[in-house]
């Protein structure tokens, strides 16, 4: 019974030694774990702020571009408002002038017609 205690004990040694290893060697991968996580940390905290100091002049340049294209725009929709007003009242005014004139002109025609016909 000797012997077989002895085999036990070694057994139980050597899974002591191999679970002590495997706990080093978690231990390290951990650590290094946490140094990489570190790391990213900061550079994401630098991201972030860099981020945050270009975007705030940019959203600021952007706002006022867009509040000059509103601008012009908003001119533009005017003018263009004002041309459909006045080309509406040249058409009407151009109506007027060529009825009135094609209104002559056959009055004219038909009386000289009637003349030739005499």
């Amino acid at each position: 019974m000797e012997m077989s205690q002895i085999a036990l004990n070694q057994g139980l040694t050597f899974l002591a030694w191999a679970t002590g290893v495997i706990v080093i060697v978690v231990a390290g991968f951990l650590v290094k774990l946490l140094i990489d996580l570190s790391v990213l940390v900061k550079n994401l905290n630098e991201t972030s702020n860099i981020v945050n100091t270009e975007l705030k002049p940019t959203l600021k340049e952007l706002n006022q571009t867009l509040s000059s294209i509103n601008d012009i725009v908003k001119n533009t929709d005017k003018n263009v408002g004002d041309f459909k007003f006045a080309i509406g009242k040249f058409i009407d005014k151009t109506k007027i002038v060529s009825g009135t004139l094609f209104g002559g002109l056959i009055k004219g025609f038909t009386t000289a017609y009637n003349m030739f016909k005499k």
